[in-house]
């Protein structure tokens, strides 16, 4: 990556002339440097006060490395000035950052403005700056509170500037030594059974890197990341092996976007590290790509179900392709769609997730929504996580000889040639996991998860057996309303959704139709963490997805007369200016076009005016279709169908 972005922020007069100052002894940079800085910088004068304000929006176009400096590192740089002046009282949009909530800020500091430090060359009036701001911040943030990935990216960003001879200028000898005991791995995996205590298996991942980390800074040896190493890939053995995706719980059966991301960011931390990857681990990688390839798309969009989406559901298209394209696991023709691809999620990440009125990335306001996992207190950190992961996926393609190469003017043709329908098993047995991707005649990509099992996430509707694409049908993150499918609640208060006991998954295809079918013999009973088996109740599902049109039949069988209290079904939609014709709405707005329903007694349409339960990760849901039928005695069995057409 070249230098030659602006100062954009840098020259803040509050950091050049008060925090700078502080540390002239140190650093030898004083009052003279700072104003030599500020005339040989680039940015005029009349600049100035706009540089200030924050960084300039540059259109995001050309090259990835072009637009990753245009537009890219100037955020970063832009945040580094800001934490060198406000220190602890820094907030953004409003929000205070150093609240003691984000157990990962350290990390997430030390990474993203490795970066920086990194890339600026040493002849550059602002190095010396920078080179004190960071030592400066790890003094500040060395007794906080700092756990699992934020250990890791701490680690990261010492061991980046380690290989670049920077370490000893960048920490302080003491800080450093804090920081050696500190940045352990011992603190969330027990010992000696190394197991995880208390979190999702995904962070066998993170527990070895940071191993890996340590041996490489020589503050341990080997015998740590080895057994965490064999922990991790007797996982995906157990439990993943046959296909060759990360089940989030110990075989109870949740799939998504991290299952398709971890074996990517594992290969990340071998190529880091300077790990030789294993065979085993490019054919697991090969699979993610095998499901990331037909679902790349000329919007540059990512995964749309599951939690904690919204930009990292672009960030592990680039991840997983970055180290597939680094291990020459691509073709070349793969290699150049997929660069193309990172170009075009780049470039949304700056004109859409970027919001230059808040100086932020946007995951929480203006009909924005993330999960309790996200909350705003980390705004900081999410930042600085994501504009990471723009970077050195960044600097990965420009080592393989993309820097400021064009993206191939034949993407948009390959794209058109990419298959309808695939589908992805994630396991088969007594449950079946799969995915089906469905990319209609126009370039939609719409996903059909049946992955909801174990606790936590059941019940949420980004984990419903529903088809979701971007600007269509969306879920609510941490909101279990029942998104496009049947709830029933019985007359003794148990609330059943068809939602986590897949059996029997079937794909058949004729000419631009697909029919997909399942049956649940258990219903997935609420009101725990993890679902309950309900057998009063079963269900099979048949689905018809075509250009244009899906529809969803459900016919439910109870196993003995049953009193259902309600049934209820529920829309909420980015279409609105609806109009009802029986259990029919059709909208006059937005991407589909109509909604019909059958097997319930009534539908009507509600207002949403802004409710934050309606908000999606891209955007606010504009109207709220909900269909009921009262009380009723199933004794035989019942069918559901729903159709909804899309323009």
């Amino acid at each position: 990556m070249t230098r030659q972005h602006t100062v954009c922020g840098i020259t803040a007069l509050a950091l050049l002339l008060g925090t700078v100052s502080l540390h002239a002894q140190r650093t030898r940079v004083g009052r003279d440097t700072v104003t030599r800085v500020l005339a040989r910088s680039s940015v005029g004068a009349s600049r100035l006060q706009h540089v200030i304000k924050g960084v300039a929006t540059a259109p995001a176009s050309g090259s990835l490395n072009q637009i990753v400096e245009r537009s890219v590192m100037p955020q970063v740089t832009q945040l580094f000035d800001k934490l060198v002046r406000e220190q602890r009282d820094i907030t953004i949009d409003g929000v205070a950052a150093f609240t003691g909530k984000d157990k990962f800020l350290p990390g997430k500091i030390a990474i993203g403005l490795s970066h920086v430090l990194v890339h600026t060359p040493r002849n550059d009036p602002k190095f010396a700056i920078y080179l004190a701001g960071f030592r400066q911040l790890a003094d500040l943030t060395v007794g906080d509170d700092n756990e699992t990935w934020g250990i890791y990216y701490y680690l990261s960003a010492l061991n980046r500037l380690r290989k670049a001879q920077l370490l000893s200028q960048a920490v302080s000898s003491a800080t450093l030594a804090k920081l050696q005991h500190k940045l352990d791995w011992r603190g969330f995996v027990a010992q000696p059974e190394f197991t995880l205590i208390n979190l999702p298996t995904n962070y066998y991942g993170v527990a070895f890197s940071i191993a890996r980390l340590r041996y490489l800074m020589g503050w341990e040896d080997k015998s740590g990341s080895e057994a965490l190493l064999q922990k991790m890939v007797s996982h995906y053995q157990t439990y993943s092996g046959t296909y060759g995706f990360s089940d989030e719980t110990d075989g109870e059966g949740r799939f998504d976007r991290y299952s398709i991301l971890l074996i990517g960011e594992i290969c990340q931390r071998f190529i880091e590290t300077g790990m030789p990857v294993t065979p085993q681990l490019k054919q697991w990688l090969r699979n993610s790509v095998n499901v990331l390839l037909p679902r790349l798309n000329a919007q540059g969009q990512g995964f749309e179900f599951g939690r904690s989406i919204g930009p990292y559901g672009e960030t592990a298209y680039l991840e997983v392709l970055a180290a597939a394209a680094t291990l020459d696991v691509l073709t070349p023709t793969e290699k150049a769609m997929a660069y193309a691809f990172a170009t075009r999620a780049t470039t949304r990440y700056v004109n859409f997730w970027y919001d230059s009125s808040m100086q932020s990335v946007n995951l929480w306001e203006k009909g924005r929504r993330t999960d309790a996992y996200r909350a705003k207190y980390r705004i900081l950190g999410e930042n600085l996580s994501l504009t990471h992961q723009l970077l050195y996926t960044n600097d990965e393609w420009n080592r393989m000889g993309f820097q400021d190469r064009a993206p191939s003017s034949g993407f948009d043709a390959w794209l058109a040639q990419r298959p309808r329908f695939t589908t992805t098993w994630f396991a088969r047995g007594a449950y079946d996991r799969a995915l089906l991707t469905f990319r209609d005649s126009r370039g939609r990509i719409f996903s059909l998860p049946m992955v909801n099992g174990g606790a936590s996430q059941h019940n949420n509707s980004p984990y419903f057996p529903i088809p979701y694409s971007h600007d269509v049908v969306q879920g609510v993150a941490d909101v279990s309303f029942p998104q496009l499918i049947p709830q029933f609640t019985l007359a003794d208060s148990s609330v059943l959704i068809p939602a986590a006991w897949f059996r029997d998954i079937a794909t058949v295809r004729r000419g631009g139709s697909m029919t997909v079918t399942y049956g649940q013999r258990e219903m997935d009973r609420l009101g725990s963490k993890a679902p309950i088996k309900d057998a009063r109740l079963s269900v099979r599902t048949t689905y018809v997805i075509t250009d244009g049109v899906i529809t969803r039949t459900d016919v439910f069988t109870p196993s003995a007369p049953l009193v259902v209290s309600q049934i209820r079904m529920e829309f909420a939609s980015f279409s609105d200016n609806a109009q009802f014709t029986g259990n029919a709405v059709r909208f006059a707005n937005g991407v589909v076009s109509e909604f019909a329903v059958t097997g319930l007694d009534r539908c009507i349409v509600q207002p949403v005016d802004g409710n934050e339960e309606f908000r999606t990760p891209t955007g606010q849901l504009k109207s709220h279709v909900v269909c009921a039928s009262k009380r009723v005695v199933m004794d035989t069995p019942l069918t559901i169908s729903w159709r909804m057409r899309y323009r």
